[in-house]
């Protein structure tokens, strides 16, 4: 009885350090939300300029509809004015859509870089050189044709690419 009970708890406690996160993860949580809610910001203020713009525009055609209905000018004329008044408009609503979108993109952009971006120490190991890759380039016998992820990159006999990996393993290239 006493086994079950410990066990039980052990594996409650376990449970509970486990789940908790670490500095880091909410350190970048924080920052993904912090970008996310200034990109949104920014998408407002430039929503706002945008819809300032069009009825700053709309004030202006109408103004200047009125002024040519009041010099008398045909209706050829005040026709024209509302062609262009509704032009002007249908351009401020794409702008405004368009900065909605950009913002939209961009928001996804960082939470995209944040989620599969590696942390600075992870890209050290990647490229790291050990003494078995050194060991391994100096035995490779194939030509050296570019690079990729910081190392040399071979071809082989039969035209297969590769680069020697820390562990001095082989590392083949689509």
């Amino acid at each position: 009885m006493k086994k079950i009970a410990l066990l039980g708890l052990s594996l409650l406690f376990t449970l509970g350090s486990l789940a908790q996160e670490t500095k880091t993860t909410k350190e970048a949580k924080k920052a993904t939300t912090e970008k996310a809610e200034k990109n949104k910001k920014e998408a407002e203020k430039k929503k706002k300029e945008t819809e300032k713009k069009a009825t700053s525009v709309k004030k202006d055609s109408k103004s200047k509809a009125d002024e040519a209905s009041a010099k008398g000018k045909s209706t050829s004329a005040d026709a024209k004015a509302k062609a262009t008044a509704k032009q002007e408009e249908t351009k401020a609503k794409v702008d405004a859509k368009k900065a909605e979108t950009k913002a939209k993109v961009e928001t996804k952009k960082a939470d995209a870089k944040t989620k599969v971006k590696k942390t600075e120490a992870e890209e050290k190991v990647d490229l790291k050189e050990t003494a078995m890759s050194k060991a391994a380039e100096k035995k490779v016998k194939d030509k050296v044709t570019g690079e990729y992820k910081g190392k040399k990159v071979f071809t082989g006999p039969r035209g297969g690419k590769y680069y020697i990996n820390k562990n001095g393993n082989k590392t083949y290239i689509d």
